[in-house]
């Protein structure tokens, strides 16, 4: 079952799933964030970490990421990504999944018709934290991301409790606050 706004506001308000939580869609002058009839919309804080040739001669290995590669910036209102490039950022919003919850998240229109793809993996049940997003630019131009504004819809998934959720497992990104990197199991 998708869950309706119903339903996420009350998990939001009685369960504390998404903080700060933003009852009903803000757009005036802004791209849209907050509750919306079937999911949430999710903000883009102000923090990012652009990958940025350099002199270390870089590779990006998941394995093993050499954060020499990126290079760290905090904006007020907007990052301008460089052409064909591609960005990490984080949620304003820290979310905290009950057991019986899976969340889809998928980019917003405005920016996929801008040439700008929004990728975030699934919030598994009883995962929390920020949630790391990637954000490529497609274009051969510079393309701007708004800091404080929505860059993805959250759909939340409802189903039977898992014998084992993401808090069960202890799983790598549990917990995680700001821009997470890719980290290999010990």
């Amino acid at each position: 079952m998708i869950l309706p706004d119903n339903a996420i506001r009350a998990l939001a308000q009685e369960n504390d799933m998404i903080d700060p939580f933003v009852d009903g869609q803000k757009r005036d002058g802004v791209i849209s964030y907050g509750l919306s009839s079937f999911g949430y919309d999710m903000r883009i804080a102000g923090e990012f970490r652009v990958f940025t040739p350099n002199i270390y001669n870089s590779v990006v290995d998941p394995k093993k990421i050499d954060e020499r590669a990126m290079v760290e910036y905090d904006v007020d209102d907007h990052i301008l990504i460089p052409p064909n490039s591609y960005v990490l950022g984080r949620s304003v919003e820290y979310f905290r999944m009950p057991d019986n919850l899976l969340a889809i998240v998928l980019g917003k229109s405005t920016y996929a018709r801008s040439g700008i793809i929004v990728n975030v993996t699934p919030l598994e049940p009883g995962w929390e934290g920020h949630v790391t997003i990637e954000i490529g630019n497609a274009t051969p131009l510079p393309a701007k991301v708004y800091a404080d504004e929505g860059i993805a819809q959250v759909v939340f998934l409802k189903g039977e409790t898992p014998d084992t959720s993401y808090a069960d497992k202890q799983g790598k990104y549990q917990h995680q606050r700001g821009i997470t990197l890719p980290r290999m199991e010990d």
